[in-house]
């Protein structure tokens, strides 16, 4: 595998996970990016360069394609409107538009031309779903629809859009601990297998009449995607699509499928200050969230509050608080967004989620565990002013991301938030390579790591 705009290297270590896989060469125009990528994979050749300015004869032939290219200036979550402006005849757009930003939405084209010289077996481009609509204002995805016949006439290719949330990314392992949901572009070359798409992007969950069942995704029909036009992200009240139970008894009911928590990501031993002590009072935007959590959360309990843990959001992540049994809401490159609030981690009790259930120490055995996470990990505090609370770390973001704890980020802390923010979590680069490894073998994917575990 070539890995294109390969960052610190999540979409490298998640393809590695798939047996049989190398990733030979790995680019991308951060320093710091690709020291850290190179300090990980020592065994992978490097050029940090302007991907734009590569002639790709520079790189080798390999059998997949990677690509990443750059999404902050596709997302519209930067408020800017993504059109080409408009221009007199001279290099600069006359209202105001930014250049740079149209720059690195061209960053697409280099997929273009690295598949035309090197007629890739297979391609995987990431992207975010707003990517989709990349045109200029008055003809929206006019531009994305013609680099996908730019990219698909090189092989010829057949391709298929996936919209996936890096929490549902199962099939060869577990979902990451925080929401990501990306767009992926997956091409191969007609005439060859098609990968086995229901396999591999069919999250499981719990239907109430039939048990662990594997998920469909369904489309809703909103103004700008439907089932026969799909576009967006996962959402019971706000998303485009939801997931399904694939049997018809149930009338197909809506089914949230089985994530991990936040909690697995974090440390509540760090040291953190109580809400009282703190000598600079949060802001009041923040103080209003923490509390908001506080009466979500708790559960009185004598003179005081069982507290399950629970994060917030300094600001977008789609809601103000929620709790650590949920996946991190998703993590960007611009600094750390992420606030948790938790009572005294020497008071710890478990809590387990059945209907009538009480709180018991986590010195007794554990009641009887289920397909499902139904018991968390909860705290004491008669006050919110005796709750702590602290940013996360970036390890912990990193390990959100399913970067291993001993993954190394080459860089301070600003550049390494940056790298973790910007990355591919490595789950969802192992659930797509491994499907397209094995439509080019013929041989089903299975990782010995698991089946040992298992």
């Amino acid at each position: 595998m070539t890995d294109l705009f390969c960052g610190a290297g999540g979409s490298t270590f998640g393809a590695l996970l798939i047996p049989g896989v190398r990733v030979v060469m790995a680019a991308n125009h951060s320093r710091h990016a690709i020291d850290t990528h190179q300090y990980n994979h020592p065994d992978t050749d490097h050029d940090c360069a302007d991907i734009s300015q590569v002639v790709p004869s520079k790189y080798p032939r390999t059998d997949i394609l990677w690509a990443s290219p750059e999404c902050t200036n596709h997302t519209r979550a930067k408020g800017k409107k993504r059109g080409h402006g408009d221009f007199n005849g001279g290099l600069f757009a006359t209202d105001g538009t930014d250049e740079a930003a149209i720059r690195s939405r061209a960053t697409m084209g280099d997929v273009a031309r690295f598949a035309e010289h090197h007629r890739y077996r297979a391609i995987i481009v990431e992207n975010v779903p707003d990517a989709r609509w990349w045109g200029p204002e008055e003809a929206p995805r006019y531009a994305f629809d013609t680099w996908l016949r730019s990219v698909a006439m090189w092989g010829p290719y057949e391709y298929r859009i996936i919209y996936l949330d890096s929490a549902h990314a199962q099939a060869a392992g577990p979902g990451a601990r925080s929401r990501r949901p990306r767009m992926y572009v997956v091409f191969w070359r007609k005439g060859d297998r098609a990968p086995d798409f229901d396999r591999w992007l069919r999250p499981h969950g719990s239907c109430t009449m039939h048990g662990r069942v594997q998920l469909i995704q369904s489309w809703k029909r909103t103004k700008t995607c439907s089932p026969e036009r799909p576009w967006g992200v996962y959402g019971i009240k706000s998303g485009q699509y939801v997931y399904r139970c694939p049997r018809v008894e149930c009338r197909h009911q809506v089914v949230e499928p089985h994530v991990r928590g936040a909690a697995e990501a974090l440390d509540l031993t760090l040291p953190a200050e109580t809400i009282g002590e703190r000598r600079k009072p949060l802001v009041p935007n923040t103080m209003r969230k923490v509390r908001d959590g506080w009466l979500r959360y708790r559960r009185a309990h004598g003179d005081g509050s069982l507290l399950e843990p629970y994060m917030i959001e300094l600001h977008g992540g789609g809601s103000t608080h929620r709790s650590t049994s949920q996946p991190m809401s998703t993590l960007t490159a611009g600094g750390i967004n992420h606030g948790v609030v938790y009572a005294d981690p020497l008071a710890h009790e478990l809590l387990p989620y059945y209907g009538n259930s009480q709180t018991q120490p986590v010195t007794a055995p554990m009641p009887t565990l289920t397909t499902r996470d139904r018991h968390g990990l909860i705290g004491y505090a008669t006050s919110l002013e005796e709750c702590r609370y602290r940013m996360i770390r970036a390890r912990e973001a990193a390990r959100a991301m399913e970067f291993p704890d001993d993954f190394v980020f080459v860089g301070d802390r600003d550049q390494t938030i940056e790298m973790i923010g910007n990355a591919v979590t490595t789950n969802a680069a192992r659930d797509l390579v491994g499907m397209v490894v094995e439509a080019l073998t013929g041989e089903e994917v299975t990782r010995p790591d698991l089946a040992v575990a298992a």
